[in-house]
C-alpha cells in the first residue's frame, strides 16, 4: 500500500462521514429494527442474504453450514457477529454502495466486519478509502485476496463463536525445560534458541548465569548488544532493593 499523509488520510475520514450522512439524508422511510440474536434454528448455520446468491465464496463455506435468511447484512455469523461483503471490482463502479449499506446497517450488532474481496490490480487508493470508512464506522476490516480466503474467515468466525479467550492463550508448560526457557527469555533480545544455545553450552541455568563475557561472544548469533543485555540482567539481584533493605516485609508476605 502506498504511503499517505495525515492531511490526505484525514480528508479520506471527512468523505467517509460525508457519504454515510448524504446516504442517511437521502432515505425518507424509517431504519428497520435489526434484531443481533439468531433463533435457535438456525443458531448453527451462517446466515446469508439473499442479495449474496451467485457468491463465488459460498461454494467454499464448507466446514460449517449456512442458509439463505432475511437479513440486512449480508452475513450474520452468530449472535451479535455480522459482515458486509464488498467486491473492489463492484466499488469502482459503485462507491456509493457501501455507504448505503453502512447507513441502513446503523450500529445494531456488536461487532461489525467489513469482509473486502480485492479483485482488481490497482487497489492501493479503495483501500486507503475503506480503511478510514471502517475506522470511523466501526467496523473491522478484512481483506480477502480470493472467494476461498474470503469463506475461510467466515467459517472462522462462526466455528470461533462461542470459543472463549483461553483456547487461544499460551499454555504454560511446568517442565524443567520449559521454564528456564521462560526465565531466560524474559531477558530482552534472548529468544528461544538463544536459550537453547545457553542450555546446550553451559549445561544448566547456573552455568549460563556464570558464563563470562569472553565465553558469551563465542556463541553462535551473539553479537555485543546481547551479550550485554544478558550479563546485565545475570548480575542483577533476584530481589528488588526494597526488600534487600527490608528482609522483615518478606518473612511477613511469606
Amino acid at each position: 500500500m502506498s504511503d499517505i499523509d495525515d492531511e490526505e488520510f484525514e480528508q479520506l475520514g471527512l468523505t467517509a462521514l460525508e457519504q454515510v450522512e448524504k446516504t442517511k439524508t437521502s432515505v425518507n422511510q424509517p431504519q428497520p429494527i435489526i434484531p443481533q440474536k439468531v433463533s435457535r434454528v438456525t443458531a448453527h448455520a451462517i446466515l446469508v442474504n439473499f442479495r449474496q446468491k451467485g457468491n463465488p465464496l459460498l461454494h467454499h463455506v464448507r466446514n460449517v453450514p449456512w442458509e439463505y435468511a432475511e437479513i440486512v447484512p449480508d452475513f450474520v455469523m452468530g449472535n451479535g457477529i455480522c459482515s458486509l461483503f464488498l467486491s473492489l471490482k463492484y466499488h469502482h463502479l459503485h462507491p456509493e454502495y457501501i455507504y448505503g449499506r453502512i447507513s441502513r446497517l446503523g450500529k445494531a450488532y456488536n461487532l461489525r466486519v467489513m469482509l473486502v474481496l480485492v479483485d482488481v490490480d490497482n487497489h492501493q487508493a479503495s483501500i486507503q478509502e475503506l480503511v478510514k470508512t471502517s475506522i470511523v464506522n466501526q467496523y473491522t476490516l478484512v481483506l480477502a485476496w480470493s472467494p476461498e480466503e474470503a469463506a475461510r474467515y467466515l467459517e472462522t468466525y462462526k466455528a470461533y463463536e462461542h470459543v472463549t479467550p483461553t483456547s487461544i492463550m499460551e499454555k504454560p508448560s511446568m517442565d524443567y525445560l520449559s521454564q528456564v526457557q521462560t526465565c531466560l527469555t524474559s531477558v530482552r533480545g534472548i529468544n528461544k534458541s538463544d536459550s537453547l544455545t545457553l542450555l546446550s553450552q553451559f549445561g544448566s541455568l547456573k552455568g549460563a548465569l556464570s558464563a563470562s563475557r569472553e565465553d558469551l561472544e563465542q556463541l553462535e548469533g551473539w553479537g555485543p548488544t546481547k551479550v550485554n543485555r544478558f550479563l546485565e540482567a545475570a548480575q542483577q539481584p533476584f530481589m528488588s532493593r526494597s526488600v534487600i533493605k527490608n528482609p522483615e516485609s518478606l518473612s511477613k508476605e511469606i
